[in-house]
């Protein structure tokens, strides 16, 4: 029997640059060769997109799991990688022009009205 006792909420403030590969915050180190596209022994943005994505994914076919990404990059130079984000874990996205606390936090709080009335 699998009981749920309420709901995970992951706010992800990001600029939707990723530019660190998971082993490496995991304390290991990156291998080039699981990289085609590696230069200079370092990950291509392609491998780090598909392993931010891959993890987001994951995050989002859990139960209960729900993810608000946050996107502080200016909307003129966008790569999108932050919606996309958002939609590989079925969560929600918002832009943000001016990442200070004040509109991190009212954005977080509407955020979580709405998911706590799901």
């Amino acid at each position: 029997v699998i009981v749920i006792v309420g709901k995970v909420v992951v706010v992800a403030i990001t600029d939707g640059r990723a530019n660190v590969p998971l082993c490496v915050s995991m304390g290991e180190e990156f291998d080039p060769d699981n990289d085609e596209n590696s230069k200079e022994g370092k990950p291509s943005r392609a491998y780090l997109k598909e392993e931010v994505l891959a993890c987001a994914k994951k995050m989002g076919s859990l139960q209960g799991f729900n993810l608000l990404c946050i996107d502080t990059e200016n909307k003129f130079i966008s790569t999108g990688l932050a919606k996309e984000i958002a939609n590989a874990a079925q969560g929600k996205y918002h832009q943000i022009t001016k990442a200070d606390g004040g509109a991190i936090a009212s954005v977080t709080a509407n955020a979580l009205s709405e998911i706590k009335a799901q």
